[in-house]
């Protein structure tokens, strides 16, 4: 399994990536995996909307289950990927890179201390 070292990861599965004050959000190899082929990919947030952490910034059906995607930090989305709407496969085939949902401009830096390491978030897998 696939757990980058240079992303923070929620216990829900999603992961962050961190340049400056913007973070971008996806969701781990382990939730792809768990959800099996990606079906549907709905961004329900717009850029300019603020979001908290815990909202859900999208909705991903597969072939198994519906699920949202929360996003793990709160902020100002100032972009989304539209791109997933017409290559739902991208969250199966990159979901560290190409299938990020959502940029946001981090409003509270400190919340990405409350989120997992990578040894953290594999050593989590592990014990589930």
């Amino acid at each position: 399994m696939n757990i980058p070292t240079d992303l923070k990861y929620a216990a829900s599965d999603e992961w962050v990536r961190v340049e400056g004050s913007t973070g971008t959000i996806g969701i781990s190899d382990h939730a792809q995996e768990q959800l099996s082929d990606i079906v549907f990919v709905e961004i329900v947030v717009s850029v300019g909307d603020t979001v908290q952490k815990g909202d859900s910034v999208a909705t991903l059906e597969s072939v198994k289950a519906a699920s949202d995607v929360f996003t793990p930090v709160s902020g100002k989305v100032v972009a989304v990927n539209e791109a997933l709407a017409d290559a739902t496969e991208t969250v199966n085939k990159d979901p560290y890179g190409e299938a990020w949902m959502v940029k946001i401009e981090l409003s509270d830096p400190s919340e990405l201390e409350a989120l997992m390491s990578a040894a953290a978030y594999e050593q989590k897998l592990s014990e589930a």
